[in-house]
């Protein structure tokens, strides 16, 4: 059995406010007369409890907010055949990728000899030793030449790349001219009839020219006159190429013969 309390929290969750029991219920609360006459037309057929829902209060329903549309780009329909084609959109230019040069990489040396500046390739990296086979080379050439077989060390070696890092532009056109101007300032403090250029990164870098001027006279501007020579190793390594720079020696032996050293 349901005590009053109880029974009126169970009418109050199914919002019944009046009610009336069939019967007498024990432990219910007296009972109000007016509600005790039941309604002629309910005699017949009497319901166990005649209650009117209370109707329950409203709700407000939650604002929906409405969000943007976001439109899906479609694929263009196919165009049938004889139909207008669409207008297609210009392609966007292609930028292209600028290639990094690295650096060359040479040492070169530069002496004097009577007249003569010249700018001698060291394949190995190395100054020349008075033992080396190139520089023993090299003094027989100078002898051949009618010039001091003992020719006078400029400084260091002429080094490129100058960094091992860094921002520093260290291309063939930055390379060109700092060899040139290491070359241009001695001449600056002694002037030269002739400067040789001995090996490939001596003729490229200081004659502007290439292998294909061995053995030729070359008019540097800045610099004045210029003999293109193959390097020592490689005249050690191909003995017949001596033969056309003998030719060439011949040729420009009047430049500094019967000179001052």
């Amino acid at each position: 059995m349901l005590n009053e309390s109880r029974r009126r929290a169970y009418l109050d969750a199914m919002q019944v406010v009046h009610w009336l029991p069939r019967t007498e219920l024990p432990f219910a609360a007296p009972s109000r007369l007016e509600l005790l006459e039941v309604p002629a037309a309910l005699i017949e057929a009497p319901v166990a409890v005649i209650a009117r829902p209370v109707a329950a209060p409203a709700v407000e329903q939650p604002r929906v907010v409405e969000r943007p549309k976001i439109e899906v780009p479609r694929p263009s329909p196919t165009p049938r055949p004889g139909s207008k084609p669409l207008d297609e959109p210009a392609e966007a230019p292609v930028l292209a990728k600028s290639i990094a040069v690295p650096p060359p990489r040479f040492a070169l040396q530069l002496l004097r000899s009577g007249p003569c500046l010249l700018l001698v390739e060291l394949p190995t990296g190395e100054p020349l030793q008075s033992r080396d086979p190139a520089y023993l080379l090299l003094k027989d050439m100078l002898r051949a030449a009618g010039l001091s077989d003992s020719p006078q060390i400029l400084g260091e070696p002429v080094r490129w790349p100058l960094l091992a890092r860094g921002n520093l532009d260290q291309g063939p056109d930055a390379a060109r001219d700092f060899v040139q101007g290491v070359v241009a300032m001695q001449m600056e403090q002694q002037p030269c009839v002739c400067l040789w250029l001995i090996g490939l990164p001596a003729v490229r870098f200081a004659g502007e020219a290439n292998a294909e001027s061995y053995d030729r006279e070359l008019q540097v501007e800045g610099l004045g006159v210029a003999w293109a020579l193959p390097g020592l190793e490689l005249l050690m390594e191909e003995p017949a190429r001596k033969a056309g720079v003998w030719q060439a020696m011949r040729r420009l032996m009047v430049r500094w013969k019967n000179r001052d050293e």
